[in-house]
């Protein structure tokens, strides 16, 4: 099966902005994730959904990849992976969900960074990569986000990358097992587009 080749991410699917690339998962990824993932746990613990027992395991890796792969084909959602350009280093990831058509145009963005790479600048790389893709590539007119009303880097970042506050969700999402309330922002395609 196609989706298992290690060269399953193909150089078309390669994004790249200032220090970092970005590309889709791919099966060989796995340990180098895994570690990130899990020397970085109590810093994304706060931030992301509960993790499941098995999260780091391999065969939940490969579940993971194969949604990722299938959600590309049918244009729902683009997982991506961040690296650091100057020695190919995995820093985070960066994906792109709920991708809406017509008359909306429109997606979410989602991202994560590793403890040791964070406040280096290379979410903001990614988060602008990310939507020159949705813009340039994806056609989209919108690309919104969401953070913890607490999270002040996280807002920081997205209002450095032109995303604009909209207003206040309530009960948004599921964060580490609660229901929480979430900053809602926007960032719009260039005029013209």
């Amino acid at each position: 099966m196609a989706l298992f080749r290690s060269d399953y991410a193909d150089s078309g699917d390669e994004l790249h902005f200032g220090q970092v690339s970005l590309r889709p998962p791919q099966l060989s990824d796995y340990h180098e994730w895994a570690r990130l993932r899990a020397c970085s746990q109590g810093f994304l613990q706060p931030w992301e959904p509960k993790w499941a027992n098995d999260e780091l395991t391999h065969s939940s890796f490969k579940r993971r990849v194969r949604r990722y792969h299938e959600d590309r084909l049918r244009s729902l959602a683009y997982a991506f992976l961040v690296f650091r350009v100057s020695d190919d280093r995995l820093v985070g990831g960066c994906n792109v969900s709920n991708v809406r058509r017509g008359v909306a145009q429109t997606a979410s963005l989602g991202y994560w960074v590793g403890r040791p790479y964070q406040r280096l600048g290379f979410t903001h790389d990614a988060v602008q990569a990310i939507a020159n893709f949705c813009f340039d590539d994806l056609n989209l007119h919108r690309l919104e986000a969401a953070c913890l009303p607490h999270n002040t880097a996280s807002r920081r970042l997205l209002q450095k990358c032109n995303f604009i506050e909209e207003g206040l969700a309530r009960e948004y999402l599921k964060i580490n097992d609660v229901w929480s309330d979430h900053v809602l922002l926007a960032r719009l395609a260039p005029q013209g587009s």
